[in-house]
């Protein structure tokens, strides 16, 4: 599911399920986490590209995971598997390089989650943003609603999530959310371009200045979404959220 191409000081990450428009499961969110875990200790790259196929980035949550069926499981197990999308994201936001999200297709959901715990995000002209997590029932977690937040504004942040307009990518990178639009089908090139220019800074001033902005900037965001994968546990079970989800699976 993952490939990684480096290019001198850049690493490509490519992830591709292979199904579902690359919907992500537990098997997905695990590898991704490592990835990011390995890059940690790596003092040659100084740049990774982040990105999914030519069709999707990612079509968000797949539905048929796990956590959403997980009836044996203890209490703890089941927390456990709803925090891992919590653990990718800040595995990404943590790294020392700076990180640029590559977006064909579309981004939804976790999708977006992922992509907004990247430094940058760069999509196709053709590319879209979407976060429908309202429509079944639940919030928008994995600690990204801090993040949008800090992006876009507290307003465009509540038009986002609770009117679950698809933003294409000229309107997503008005309002904040991405650096640059590519040409249909660039994105990756354009990411590399980017990636390009940081690399010819010094490695150690880079990583101090990304760290010094990210902890200004970052201060409070663990401690207004901390219990999100919680909040989104709970609501996943309501009645309402379960209609939801089945009415969502049948458009």
């Amino acid at each position: 599911m993952i490939r990684i191409d480096r290019r001198e000081r850049t690493a490509v990450v490519f992830f591709d399920r292979g199904e579902k428009l690359n919907a992500f499961n537990q098997p997905l969110i695990q590898r991704l986490t490592q990835v990011a875990r390995d890059f940690e200790h790596d003092h040659e790259i100084q740049s990774i590209v982040l990105t999914g196929t030519p069709r999707a980035f990612s079509s968000g949550m797949d539905l048929d995971d796990e956590m959403w069926h997980m009836p044996d499981a203890t209490d703890l197990e089941r927390r456990e598997t709803y925090y891992s999308g919590v653990r990718l994201c800040e595995a990404w936001e943590r790294l020392g390089q700076v990180t640029i999200a590559a977006i064909d297709g579309m981004a939804v959901g976790a999708g977006v989650a992922l992509a907004l715990a990247c430094d940058w995000r760069v999509a196709a002209q053709d590319a879209y943003l979407y976060v429908p997590e309202a429509l079944v029932g639940i919030n928008l977690q994995w600690g990204a609603l801090p993040r949008l937040i800090t992006l876009v504004g507290p307003a465009r942040a509540k038009r986002i999530c609770l009117l679950c307009e698809k933003l294409a990518a000229e309107q997503a990178l008005a309002w904040g959310l991405l650096e640059e639009v590519a040409p249909a089908g660039a994105a990756v090139e354009s990411a590399l371009e980017l990636a390009a220019a940081v690399n010819r800074q010094p490695d150690v001033a880079v990583r101090m200045i990304k760290e010094a902005i990210n902890a200004t900037s970052y201060a409070l965001h663990r401690a207004t979404a901390f219990a999100d994968a919680d909040q989104s546990q709970l609501s996943g079970g309501f009645v309402a959220a379960r209609a939801a989800r089945d009415a969502f699976l049948k458009r």
